[in-house]
């Protein structure tokens, strides 16, 4: 214990010897540095997520790092006293700004990892999101690491055989697909909205648009929502194209298997690179196609800022780079059909006669009267007697696939006695029971509530208005004794499942492909889908619908849909007749009378009343623009976390002045150290 002060006043002892150092140093003059002799001055991007900083700073590279700094290069510089990192965006003769110039500190790399179009790219999806180029950045480039680095570098992979009849079989069933296919394969840009037909032969058809890319000698880009997908497009990719052709861009590599991965495709060893949002920013070389892959997921959407979302990062670029552009899924998103109304892009979609004898017979529980008079609860039982019948029945055949949209147990809580939300009496947090065997839970403070009492009615009974997948496949396992029962969800995602039959629960996004498709779909507890409050809220339930129904097998072999919900919900209709383009022109034309986007653009402030307050005065909106709000909105779990929220509007055309704006706002606030306001500009959700 006696050593406790003397260590204390030793490390005081050196703290103050290394500012004295450091204060030493300051006053001393720099040395002369002597500079590189050809392109003596690089523009830096110095890694600072500070709006008015946003732009390149000019550096002397001196001689003794003239073989190490290239144009997208790592290096170390000395910004406001400190030490940061920072990429080589360009090497020039002389700099525009007069003054000595700092040198450059060190080249952490000779590597050059960021290529021209992407810096390029960073700079436009940052102007776009109100965002920093050094943010789009972090996205973008990944990590260093040293190690793979050294490795030598990979042989550059064999341009793929281009098997045009399979090509032309693949995409012959889409009115267009054919002239898409001959327009990749000639070198072409063509921009396309595709709406995907039922079953498994999506992949394939991916992988066929990339082999007629690669035939005019260009790259391809394809993006999915998750590995699950990856998985799937990989093996039609290795089928179609052979081994080694392609690679596989994904976060959860591991730092230095995705870093090798990444260098792979910067040095053009690799051309056609599949993967998630985070290969949206691949620098694949002699870029021709980028393919999106179920555009409405939400998990293309970035939860870091600026936020920017995968189908917009893709569009960009095919703007920019001048490429083919490929948008599909089983459903059409509002902003899918707003690309083929403005005439940007061009649908491609299947005739109806091969939709019907692709896509299983869809109905819905209680949509006629005499099924309301054999089964009077057709519509409000959660598994009412025909979708009963019909579970039964499709076992004989194969497996059955039931869509649930929570997971758990029982997922939220009410009095059985006045129906009220239970709710914690310690933080206000809603209850919920995730296991059969488990007490009452807070899902916010996971308090336990053994002992719950209404505070409105004093009454300790609960009821659950939603029941999870846990507690539906514990029902299911009752209902269908010596049935084998599955489920899907959250952590415990299944990828497949075989042909023989079972039970096979899953929620949206989550649903296991079937050897063969499912003989029958479920979904359950259709109004509690819809019951979200969100602007896309029907738009996302058909999604998921569409993608659980095109699990099933084609009506020709026995594959049905069972809809549990209402007749009347124009999204069950749209289901029924499997016309997802013609819901998505209604929802855009509601949009557009409603202007709310993608006919106008979105942008919401987040934060402190205060703050807030002080944003919007330093907020110079473009003309045409509208103010909602503020409303009271909760970013984190704890009841003391409420901030307010403020709703900027305007039309279409200013959106790019509008983020100009919130730009010079945020660089003000930055400049002056004020608190940060939470900016998003068109987020996903809007609640």
């Amino acid at each position: 214990m006696a050593l406790l002060p003397q260590l204390a006043r030793a490390r005081a002892q050196r703290a103050q010897r290394a500012q004295e150092s450091t204060q030493k140093s300051a006053q001393k003059p720099p040395r002369p540095v002597d500079p590189a002799p050809e392109r003596p001055v690089a523009r830096v991007l110095v890694d600072l997520p500070l709006a008015h900083l946003d732009r390149p700073f000019d550096y002397l590279v001196p001689v003794k790092l003239d073989d190490q700094v290239t144009d997208g290069s790592r290096v170390r510089v000395r910004f406001a006293g400190q030490l940061v990192d920072g990429f080589v965006v360009e090497r020039v003769d002389r700099s525009e700004h007069p003054g000595r110039l700092a040198p450059l500190q060190r080249a952490v790399s000779p590597e050059p990892v960021l290529a021209p179009e992407i810096a390029t790219l960073s700079g436009t999806v940052a102007a776009r999101y109100a965002g920093t180029r050094s943010d789009v950045l972090r996205l973008a480039v990944p990590k260093r690491h040293a190690a793979a680095e050294k490795q030598p570098p990979r042989a550059p992979a064999d341009p793929p055989a281009f098997d045009a009849p399979a090509a032309r079989l693949c995409w012959s069933p889409y009115e267009g697909g054919e002239t898409f296919l001959a327009a990749l394969a000639d070198g072409a840009d063509p921009h396309a909205v595709w709406t995907a037909l039922p079953g498994p032969d999506w992949p394939a058809a991916l992988a066929h648009a990339a082999a007629a890319t690669a035939r005019s000698g260009r790259g391809t880009l394809l993006c999915v929502p998750d590995r699950r997908d990856v998985d799937l497009v990989d093996a039609a990719l290795t089928k179609v194209l052979g081994p080694d052709r392609h690679l596989v861009l994904t976060a959860d590599l591991g730092p230095a298997a995705r870093y090798r991965a990444f260098l792979a495709v910067r040095r053009g060893a690799v051309r056609i690179v599949l993967g998630t949002r985070a290969a949206a920013f691949a620098p694949v070389h002699d870029l021709g196609l980028v393919a999106l892959w179920d555009d409405g997921d939400d998990l293309h959407a970035e939860p870091r800022a600026p936020y920017p979302h995968t189908r917009e990062v893709l569009l960009l670029r095919a703007e920019q780079q001048r490429c083919a552009a490929l948008v599909g899924g089983f459903s059409r998103t509002v902003e899918g059909a707003y690309l083929v109304d403005t005439g940007w892009a061009r649908a491609l979609s299947p005739d109806r006669a091969t939709l019907r004898d692709r896509a299983p017979r869809v109905s819905i529980t209680g949509a006629t009267d005499r099924e309301l008079e054999r089964d009077p609860a057709a519509r409000s039982a959660r598994l009412p007697r025909s979708a009963y019948e019909a579970i039964r029945d499709a076992l004989r055949r194969g497996p059955v696939l039931l869509q649930t949209p929570r997971r758990g147990y029982l997922s939220s809580l009410a009095c059985d006695q006045c129906r009220a939300p239970a709710r914690c009496p310690a933080c206000i947090g809603p209850l919920w029971q995730p296991r059969s065997h488990t007490p009452p839970t807070c899902r916010w403070c996971a308090t336990d509530q053994p002992t719950w009492t209404c505070p409105e009615c004093g009454g300790h009974g609960l009821r659950a208005p939603a029941l999870g997948e846990a507690r539906t496949a514990e029902e299911l396992g009752r209902a269908f004794p010596g049935v084998p029962v599955r489920t899907s969800a959250g952590d415990r995602v299944v990828a497949t499942v075989g042909a023989e039959p079972a039970l096979v629960v899953a929620t949206p996004g989550a649903e296991p492909v079937a050897e063969g498709g499912y003989s029958c779909v479920a979904l359950l507890d259709t109004w509690l889908m819809l019951a979200r409050p969100d602007l896309r809220v029907a738009e996302e339930s058909l999604r998921r619908w569409l993608n659980a129904a095109a699990l099933a097998r084609p009506a020709s072999e026995g594959g049905q849909v069972v809809a549990v919900g209402d007749p009347g919900i124009p999204a069950l209709q749209a289901l029924v007749r499997w016309d997802p383009a013609g819901f998505a022109r209604r929802e855009m034309d509601e949009r557009r009378s409603a202007h709310l986007p993608p006919a106008s653009r979105l942008a919401t402030l987040t934060g402190p009343d205060a703050d807030l307050a002080d944003a919007l005065e330093q907020l110079r909106t473009p003309p045409g623009a509208e103010l909602l709000g503020p409303a009271p909105h909760r970013r984190g779990p704890e009841a003391d976390a409420v901030e307010s929220r403020m709703v900027v509007r305007v039309p279409r055309g200013q959106g790019p002045a509008l983020s100009r704006a919130l730009v010079e706002m945020l660089g003000v606030r930055a400049a002056r150290k004020l608190p940060a306001v939470r900016v998003q500009v068109d987020p996903v959700a809007l609640e």
